[in-house]
């Protein structure tokens, strides 16, 4: 398809040119970048490694003719089931989510200039520009108005690169300073940015420690399984001199609970859950891993103007160095803000104050920028024009700067109105400046912001608040909201990264800090080991967000903040930053506690097996009978029932605001390795003491098999009475219910029948109790000393401790 660009440059292209580039292919069909597809969630939840050890485990069973043993097959169905469901769920949260929180690029058709989605925009399209907007297909300007594009996103560059006509703009990049307008070139997957999406999409970008940590986990149990499996296998089939039947399904009943087959599921859930309810609140999760990374966090870096204040501003006073310049000075302000084609909130605010535009024709353009501080135009006769920072424009020792000194010190933003002896696009601009007016700006503190801040304080998270405003006024606005400290001017940071850590460590408030400071600021926080936020909402924020360890963007801030953030708050509300934090905190530390649960109950299995395995093989060595797999499938199957299964899926979707700690594997390892082995050897020991041999009766093989079975339930249960703590009331109840489940299995004699569970052999049970009990004093032994080793707080009620805790 032709298009003559000349003639086409003013009004962009027609419906008609649009829908035959569409027909063609033309589009800009980029994947949203949301989630997989609903083919993809039931592929990815039921073919699964552990479905498939799972699934050949249950073959073995229903063909030895015991269906009842088959019952672990139903963890299939539970597994993929919850799992599909929720992850369908959080799908269509993020999918909704994404759709509003997307850039829409504006684009010219028939002449106008109208927003649309980003898929709809198609080869040949004008797309107009303005600072803050992200490009997002590939082009060449066909308009510049003093055009900046950062593209360090791309090219790692953090320097604007100022554009012009002719000049390539690539999709991925955006707009700092200036306007203009491009012609798309290159669209969908052929642009730039979706070429770099499609090959990065191979690697895992975000690292994320407790999937990290779980992958380890499962690996180590893999490398455990093998010889574990093996040895069951040999004893159960060759050295036990059972049939074939019983032989099977004591080896399934052995290898069955070695799989840890909810842990993935419940992290899954956990995630999942938790990007439902952020959603609810109208937060948008880009990137599953921030909330685990949020809830890590233990600095806040916060931006003042739409962060901790509303973005809304209204003129609170023109205050004009003379009185007989008042009617030139608001023709001026109204010229300024009519003829700015992308106005911030300080000249929209000053556009409603002043609406009487005179028409003026400007000779000369100096858009704003975050490095300069001042936005000029020139208007030929009517003179050179400037707007912005008192601070950066005057000498500081003048009147008029120490007027505007002591406005920004109540919390007010002041401006400067000057006029200049040179152009305002002058190399050397912007020269003499004559100090015309100020023009004072009321700005509204959230209502929300102090409760916020003052969480955070609770939750030994630090809270530094950045801005490129005047560092009296931002220190005006922290204080208001009961941050202490005086505020740091950041042009007078230093430049040495250790002084500059230092500095800011200490420090609350910076003000006047230059987009290139910020990302320094965020670079030496974390050099002291800190895990940092950084919340902004304009352009000049985009490249600290992008290097801080989360970032967090307003939703109705510029677009390329909400490209590079991994959070992104649709409703504007610094309030909704606690939830998120909170909401990463319980996925955390539930996946904590039930890590412990399911991997207690893979080492004891695993340990179980191995004893058992030895002894099958010793015998043939000793010349004694071998213990055959003390349980049955069934038998395992209860077994996690009350322990693991139904309390693992409560408590990892419980409240839980414990402060996230590094460290996830070694912490795990520490109460689940000694908890699983004194699980396996109590049980072993119980099991050996039962055991009559192979000429017992087929009650005294059950009334064994229910002697080791109490002893393991026993100090599972007390396992899980430990991960629970603290203590609240309805972990009491948890715990109550689990030991309610387990009494009426072994007292209702359909439940005795049905299982296979005979406690009627009064010393047996006996010896599996006590047993069991001196199981439960080594692992409330083995717990505390844990604690002591590694300087651990323990409580067994209320909340656990947010600082000191290593």
């Amino acid at each position: 398809m032709s298009i003559e660009a000349d003639a086409q440059r003013d009004i962009g292209l027609t419906e008609a040119q649009v829908a035959q580039l569409r027909s063609e292919g033309k589009s800009n069909d980029v994947p949203a970048r949301a989630s997989r597809s609903v083919k993809d969630i039931v592929r990815g939840n039921v073919f699964t490694r552990i479905n498939a050890i799972l699934g050949v485990l249950l073959i073995i069973v229903l063909s030895t003719g015991s269906i009842v043993d088959g019952m672990f097959g139903l963890l299939i169905v539970a597994n993929s089931g919850i799992g599909i469901i929720q992850e369908i769920r959080a799908k269509k949260t993020l999918d909704e989510l994404a759709i509003v929180g997307q850039s829409k690029p504006v684009v010219r058709r028939d002449g106008v200039a109208r927003e649309i989605a980003p898929n709809e925009v198609v080869l040949g399209d004008v797309i107009e520009l303005g600072p803050g907007d992200q490009i997002v297909v590939d082009g060449i300007v066909i308009e510049a108005s003093s055009l900046e594009v950062d593209e360090s996103l791309l090219t790692g560059e953090a320097d604007a690169v100022n554009k012009v006509e002719a000049d390539q703009i690539l999709s991925g990049s955006f707009v700092v300073a200036g306007s203009g307008a491009y012609r798309a070139s290159k669209v969908g997957r052929d642009a730039y940015a979706a070429q770099l999406a499609e090959e990065a999409s191979k690697f895992t970008l975000v690292h994320s420690e407790l999937r990290s940590g779980i992958d380890k986990i499962l690996k180590f149990i893999t490398y455990l399984m093998i010889p574990a499996g093996a040895l069951i296998i040999y004893n159960q089939l060759f050295s036990s001199g059972q049939s074939l039947g019983p032989a099977l399904n004591g080896m399934v009943a052995a290898l069955v609970p070695m799989v840890p087959e909810g842990l993935v599921l419940m992290t899954s859930i956990a995630f999942a859950v938790g990007v439902i309810r952020l959603g609810q609140r109208k937060c948008l999760v880009q990137e599953l891993p921030a909330i685990e990374g949020l809830a890590r966090v233990d600095v806040v870096c916060a931006d003042k103007t739409g962060t901790l204040t509303e973005n809304g501003m209204r003129l609170a006073e023109l205050r004009v160095v003379d009185e007989g310049d008042t009617s030139t000075l608001t023709s001026v302000l109204a010229a300024l803000a009519a003829d700015d084609p992308r106005p911030n909130a300080s000249v929209l605010a000053i556009g409603e104050a002043f609406e009487d535009d005179p028409g003026w024709t400007e000779s000369a353009v100096a858009p704003f920028s975050s490095a300069k501080k001042w936005s000029g135009l020139s208007y030929g006769e009517h003179g050179n024009w400037l707007l912005g920072a008192p601070d950066v424009l005057l000498d500081p020792d003048t009147d008029i700067a120490r007027q505007a000194e002591d406005a920004g010190s109540a919390g007010l933003r002041v401006l400067l109105l000057a006029s200049s002896n040179l152009p305002v696009d002058h190399d050397t601009a912007p020269g003499v400046v004559t100090p015309r007016a100020l023009v004072i700006l009321e700005q509204k503190v959230r209502s929300d912001a102090r409760e916020t801040l003052e969480y955070f304080a609770s939750q030994s998270v630090a809270v530094k608040v950045i801005s490129g405003d005047n560092a009296v006024s931002v220190g005006a606005v922290a204080g208001s909201l009961g941050l202490d400290g005086h505020p740091i001017d950041a042009r007078d940071l230093p430049e040495e990264i250790e002084e500059l850590a230092d500095t800011v460590e200490n420090s609350t408030t910076f003000g006047r800090v230059r987009p290139d400071q910020k990302r320094r600021m965020v670079a030496a926080l974390q050099s002291r080991g800190h895990t940092v936020a950084m919340t902004g909402d304009g352009v000049n924020d985009a490249l600290a967000l992008k290097d801080a360890d989360i970032g967090v963007a307003m939703g109705s801030g510029s677009a390329a903040t909400r490209a590079v953030a991994q959070i992104v708050l649709l409703d504007n509300k610094f309030a909704t930053l606690p939830y998120v934090v909170g909401e990463g905190r319980r996925v955390i530390g539930n996946i904590e506690r039930v890590s412990n649960l399911f991997l207690t109950k893979t080492v004891y299995s695993v340990l179980l097996a191995f004893l058992i395995g030895l002894s099958g093989v010793l015998s043939q060595v000793f010349d004694f009978e071998p213990l055959p797999y003390p349980f049955l499938p069934r038998h395992v199957t209860i077994a996690a029932w009350f322990t693991i299964g139904i309390p693992a899926f409560v408590l990892s979707l419980a409240p839980n605001n414990e402060r996230a700690r590094t460290g996830f594997v070694p912490r795990v390892m520490r109460l689940a390795v000694p908890s699983g082995v004194i699980v396996g050897v109590a049980t072993f020991v119980s099991y050996l003491l039962a055991y009559q041999g192979p000429s017992a009766t087929e009650q005294q093989v059950t009334q064994a098999s229910t002697t080791a079975l109490i002893t393991l339930i026993m100090i599972a249960v007390w396992v899980l009475a430990v991960v629970a703590r603290p203590y609240v009331w309805w972990k009491i109840l948890l715990i109550a219910g689990s030991v309610v489940g387990y009494l009426a299995l072994f007292t209702i004699p359909f439940c005795r029948t049905f299982f296979k569970l005979d406690p009627s052999n009064i010393a047996l049970t006996t010896s599996a109790v006590v047993i069991g009990a001196i199981g439960i004093v080594a692992v409330e032994c083995a717990w505390w000393i844990s604690a002591a080793l590694h300087g651990e707080k323990r409580r067994l009620f209320g909340a656990m401790p947010v600082a000191g805790t290593k």
